[in-house]
C-alpha cells in the first residue's frame, strides 16, 4: 500500500471509511429515535423483525428471528423474554405444533413501532442517498 500519494489502495480505504461514516451516523440517530419511542435499537430491530416476517398473520418463530437478526439463539430467547415483559410481544402456541411459540406484537409493541419507524423515513432515504452516492464514486474510480 503506497504511503504517499492516492493509490488505488487510498482511496479504496477512503471509501470504507465513508461506508462506515454513513452507517453509524445511521445508526446513532436510529439509537436517538428509539429511545424516544420508549425502545433499545435492539428492541426495535426484534419488533420491525416480528412485523415483517410474521405479516401473514401467523407469527413467527424464533428459529427465524435468529436468521433474520444475524443473532445466536439464545440472544434472541433473552431479546423475546424481555420485549414479553414489557408487554410489546406475545407468544402463543402454533396451531399445527404445540410445542411451536409463535410471536407476533402487541399494540403497544405495534405502536411503538410505527412511532420509531415513521420518525426514521427521512434518515432511511438519507442513508440510501449516502450510499448511492457511495456507489457511483466507487463506480466511477473503476473505470
Amino acid at each position: 500500500m503506497p504511503t504517499t500519494g492516492k493509490g488505488a489502495a487510498d482511496a479504496e480505504l477512503e471509501r470504507a471509511a465513508a461506508f462506515r461514516a454513513e452507517l453509524r451516523r445511521f445508526l446513532r440517530r436510529t439509537e436517538d429515535v428509539t429511545t424516544g419511542a420508549g425502545l433499545t435499537p435492539q428492541r426495535y430491530d426484534l419488533l420491525l423483525m416480528i412485523k415483517t416476517a410474521g405479516a401473514d398473520g401467523v407469527g413467527v418463530r424464533v428459529t427465524e428471528l435468529c436468521e433474520l437478526l444475524q443473532l445466536q439463539q439464545p440472544a434472541v430467547t433473552e431479546l423475546v423474554k424481555r420485549a414479553e415483559e414489557a408487554r410489546l410481544v406475545v407468544r402463543r402456541s402454533s396451531a399445527e405444533d404445540g410445542r411451536v411459540s409463535l410471536l407476533s406484537l402487541t399494540p403497544e409493541g405495534d405502536r411503538r413501532l410505527m412511532k420509531a419507524f415513521t420518525s426514521l423515513q427521512g434518515d432511511r432515504e438519507a442513508l440510501a442517498g449516502s450510499l448511492r452516492a457511495l456507489d457511483r464514486r466507487l463506480r466511477l474510480s473503476k473505470r
